[in-house]
């Protein structure tokens, strides 16, 4: 018994210094002394997250819990699920591991971040601000409890927190972006100064990518767009660089669309999907739209906004069973049109459920889900699909301008204005075709027609969801649901105008963009 202590004290140290290979050696060690020792197989599963192999870390815990229903073990399996996009089981993992029982602030703060990386960010700041009264010190804890602020809305106290982050680790450049990208920035009021003190110290390529967002973001507020274009620039060529991706990988994947999806299915095939019409899919490129639609549907009695949704893309995967580590890829796209579309529906449905509940409708505004439109007709025949057209200057410039998640496997081409130009041009033809195929429940929405004309277009987008009219879904800006994606701030005011022709500040810098959609016939007047 003593050396089992011991080997499990040595295990513990070994993970606490990230020796990895010694922690594990030690738990196996544990384990072959004592099978049902719970905490063994807890700290396989911590060796396991830190090395991304969160399926395997999923089990371990499962079997972890088996022996032992210590809180702790929860608060893990929900942080697993949440890597993997899986919010019914993060609820259910979170629900076994209530506020009262919970007090490592360590563990607070990892099912806090498990919970706002679904969207429930409301819930996740209780674990955030018990962590915070354990230890008000910590940056991390001040960061994640400001970032989930901010989704909820609550602006004023994520500054606050933004900046004791900053003030306790004055090199937090996930902090330093998050506050600039709060705005408020003017002459009198900017944080350029440190900014550019931090960006001489910063060494790391995606931490001078978020510092040059954050200086970007406050030369833009100054109305010094070339600085703000230098800045943008510098930073996202070294990060392009820094990776394998060409736009071939892209392109494959649009060739694969239009050579497998695009033909229309047969009535057979139509009969053998899912009747419920209970998602609406808001899809189109980013900086596109999609937020401000999810908002006014969602100010609809009848709708629910469930946000940037994971799981079809997820569901296709699981059911292709393709070996490849991605989930969108040719191989998967090909696999999946042999499915049953019955079953992919089937499985949207049930992971969607612990987030979407018994609500009559319910919006995914995945922006890139229109890689799938083919695969959800055929799921989902009678589903609505509301595909986002905005200004193609416009759109490839919010694009370039906006810091995407570094993690999410679909926004490399972001990272330079031809590719977002190549891959705005095969997304604007793809939405046409389908648009020409005169596609049962699509419905193309040009973004600056629904800002110019808001009623008149948000009855046409109601009547097309088959949605009573309602007065409230003109008014965006009184719906208080979190927001998590890059709109956050922009769709709390009323609708408005004030992003059209915004391309035009960085319009000197725009000529390959212009040349690209000239031979691609693209109209880039709005």
């Amino acid at each position: 018994m003593q050396e089992i202590k011991q080997l499990h004290q040595q295990a513990i140290t070994a993970l606490n210094k990230r020796d990895f290979a010694q922690a594990h050696s030690l738990s196996v060690q544990i384990i072959k002394h004592d099978p049902s020792h719970s905490d063994a197989y807890f700290l396989l599963a911590m060796v396991n997250i830190e090395v991304g192999q969160i399926a395997k870390a999923i089990k371990l815990l499962e079997k972890a819990l088996s022996l032992s229903t210590h809180v702790e073990y929860w608060v893990y399996l929900a942080k697993c699920y949440s890597l993997r996009g899986e919010a019914q089981s993060v609820i259910h993992a979170a629900e076994q591991a209530p506020l009262l029982q919970v007090n490592s602030p360590l563990a607070l703060d990892t099912l806090g971040v498990a919970l706002s990386r679904v969207g429930l960010h409301e819930k996740a700041l209780q674990y955030f601000g018990k962590a915070l009264l354990v230890d008000k010190d910590n940056a991390q804890f001040c960061y994640n409890f400001a970032v989930s602020s901010k989704f909820a809305g609550q602006f004023a106290t994520a500054r606050v927190y933004f900046e004791r982050a900053i003030t306790l680790a004055p090199d937090y450049h996930q902090a330093h972006f998050a506050l600039s990208d709060l705005g408020g920035v003017s002459a009198q009021a900017n944080h350029v100064a440190r900014l550019q003190t931090a960006a001489k110290r910063t060494k790391h390529v995606d931490a001078s990518l978020h510092i040059a967002h954050a200086l970007a973001k406050e030369y833009e507020a100054l109305g010094q767009y070339p600085r703000a274009f230098e800045s943008l620039h510098a930073a996202k060529r070294d990060k392009l660089n820094s990776l394998t991706y060409t736009f071939h990988d892209d392109e494959m994947l649009f060739d694969s669309v239009q050579q497998t999806q695009l033909s229309a299915p047969t009535s057979k095939e139509m009969a053998a999907g899912h009747a419920s019409n209970q998602p609406i899919f808001v899809l189109g490129m980013p900086r596109s739209g999609t937020t401000l639609v999810e908002r006014i549907l969602s100010n609809h009695s009848d709708v629910l906004s469930a946000g940037e949704l994971q799981d079809f893309g997820v569901a296709v995967k699981e059911l292709s069973g393709t070996s490849s580590p991605h989930v969108l890829d040719v191989a998967t796209l090909q696999k999946a049109m042999l499915l049953p579309p019955v079953q992919i529906a089937e499985r949207y449905l049930e992971r969607t459920l612990a987030v979407v509940g018994n609500t009559p409708r319910f919006v995914d505004k995945l922006p890139f889900n229109f890689f799938y439109i083919g695969l959800i007709r055929r799921a989902f025949p009678n589903a609505k699909i509301v595909c986002l057209l905005r200004n193609p200057m416009d759109t490839c410039i919010g694009n370039y301008r906006q810091l995407f998640s570094l993690n999410s496997p679909y926004y490399a081409y972001a990272y330079d204005l031809e590719n977002i130009g190549r891959f705005y041009a095969r997304f604007h033809h793809l939405a046409h075709q389908w648009q020409t195929q005169n596609t049962p429940n699509f419905m193309l929405l040009n973004y600056e027609e629904l800002v110019r004309e808001p009623q008149k277009n948000i009855e046409c987008l109601l009547d097309f969801c088959e949605l009573p009219w309602q007065p409230q879904c003109l008014h965006v800006e009184r719906n208080q649901a979190p927001v998590s994606t890059a709109s956050k701030v922009q769709v709390r005011e009323p609708i408005n105008q004030k992003s059209i022709g915004n391309w035009r500040k960085y319009q000197p810098y725009t000529e390959l963009l212009q040349a690209l959609f000239k031979r691609e016939q693209i109209n880039i007047e709005t």
